[in-house]
């Protein structure tokens, strides 16, 4: 055996525990990854579900300069079977308000659960974005790299989902109106006005682009 193969050879040995412990390592983050998904998938399933089977409470919708409601004003709900609570008190509603009141809670859920959609689609991209090479796992976590590219990723997928919120905003605010005039008791928590919508698409817009 001649000088290069004895060189070429112990190179070999010496890089063989190296790879064998890079493919160790990469094999965990892969397993961690998985188990990642998993848990966004879960714990994106079970927040729908309870939007679904809990009380929607009305002021946990919030846009533009109506970002928190009055210290004063008590808690309202909206049970899933269109009761309206005040301070845990059921308000009377007839047929009609009662069915209004389904409508508006339905609206508010479904914009509730497409933010969920963006929220469990951004986790996944950011998941996917690191599921790279251990080289290129590392590297672009040292340069910043890797950040800058889920950043950008996030954003381009998330814009057009993001966007659909405001586009179901005017239908939203015409029912609050109605449910407003419907039912004194409701009115106090219809804080959605024609600002709010108009700024939708802007506010969300810059929110992105700050993220």
């Amino acid at each position: 055996m001649n000088r290069k193969h004895i060189t070429t050879l112990a190179l070999a040995m010496a890089l063989s525990p190296l790879a064998a412990q890079a493919a160790t390592v990469k094999s965990e983050v892969e397993q961690d990854l998985d188990e990642a998904r998993q848990e966004v998938r879960m714990e994106m399933a079970q927040a729908r579900a309870d939007l679904d089977s809990e009380n929607l409470s009305l002021d946990g919708l919030k846009f533009g300069k109506h970002e928190r409601t009055e210290a004063n004003l008590p808690k309202g709900e909206i049970t899933p079977r269109g009761d309206l609570l005040i301070d845990g008190k059921a308000v009377a509603l007839d047929a009609g308000q009662r069915q209004q009141m389904l409508d508006y809670r339905t609206q508010v859920i479904g914009i509730a659960k497409t933010g969920l959609d963006a929220g469990e689609r951004a986790a996944m991209l950011a998941i996917e974005a690191t599921d790279v090479s251990l080289f290129r796992l590392i590297v672009g976590g040292l340069t910043g790299s890797l950040e800058r590219r889920v950043e950008a990723t996030v954003q381009r997928e998330l814009q057009p989902m993001v966007l659909q919120i405001c586009h179901r905003l005017p239908q939203l605010r015409d029912s609050q109106q109605a449910l407003a005039a419907s039912v004194p008791e409701f009115r106090p928590y219809a804080t959605l006005d024609s600002d709010d919508v108009g700024n939708c698409e802007r506010d969300l817009r810059k929110d992105l682009a700050t993220r």
